[in-house]
Formats: C-alpha cells, structure tokens, sequence
C-alpha cells in the first residue's frame, strides 16, 4: 500500500509540475520579427520577389507592400518613402548597402539551379562552408542580397 501511495504521489507531482512548466511556456511574449524596408521601388520588387522566390502577397495597398515565403513561416514588408501616413523615422528610403537577407531551403542546389534558368545574377556562386553550410546569394532590386541556404546540422 505505501508503494502504492509513493506513485499516486509521484504521479501528481509530475503532472503538477509538468502543468506549471506548460503555463510558464504559454505566458511567454508571442514575437514574431518581419523585417521592413523602405524603397520606392514596390513593383519590382513585388515581381522579384514572387516570379524569382515565390513569394506571396499577405497585404498590399498604394505605399506598403507585406509578403509571405511559399510556406507563410516567414513575412518581409516594403514602404514607400515619404508617405504621409508614416512617421519621420519610416520616411528614408533604404540606401543599398548594408542589409542582407538569409533564406534556409531545404534543397539549395534545386534552388539554384531554378534561381540560375530564371536568368537572376548570382553573386555569390553556389559553395559549401568549412562550418557544413552549402549556399549561394543573389540580389533583390533594392540592393539586398539574399543568402539562400541549407544548414546542416553539426555533430
């Protein structure tokens, strides 16, 4: 009977533990990043980004453009500069340098050889890191470059 009464116990506090363990995950901050960049060149840019990558439209109006990946994990939206809607901070247009994209695929070769038929220039041609990635970049219309990559997993 004891040994019995030892695993009721047990088996309650686990399950209390696990429930307060469980809560605690739940009551995290939701965060979620989408980075935005500031270009006047919307049209273009919507067309690289859909025809090259396959992206798709989330949102779309006169001065602001919300695109998703082909799976939706992951968004990226475009500003016009100077809008009146916007506050002086989000008024600048993006400059071209010093901002680069990473997106991880599964398959980098297929999306390479797919990327490379489109006609986009590569920039950085396709090659495998001494830390186990196997990549290649290109550039989005406003200057971006985008590392497009497989990660393995170090072990």
């Amino acid at each position: 009977m004891k040994k019995l009464w030892t695993l009721l116990m047990a088996s309650c506090l686990t399950t209390v533990v696990y429930a307060q363990a469980n809560s605690l995950q739940k009551n995290k901050p939701k965060m979620k990043l989408n980075a935005g960049i500031v270009t006047s060149k919307l049209a273009v840019t919507k067309t690289f980004y859909t025809s090259i990558l396959g992206f798709g439209v989330s949102f779309e109006n006169e001065f602001y453009l919300l695109m998703h990946t082909p799976g939706k994990e992951a968004e990226i939206s475009f500003l016009l500069p100077d809008h009146p809607s916007q506050q002086p901070l989000f008024l600048r247009a993006y400059t071209g340098h010093g901002m680069y994209l990473t997106i991880e695929v599964g398959d980098v070769d297929k999306v390479y050889a797919e990327v490379k038929k489109k006609g986009v220039e590569i920039k950085i041609d396709i090659r495998n890191e001494p830390w186990g990635d196997r990549h290649f970049a290109i550039e989005d219309p406003n200057g971006i470059g985008i590392d497009i990559v497989t990660y393995t997993p170090q072990g």
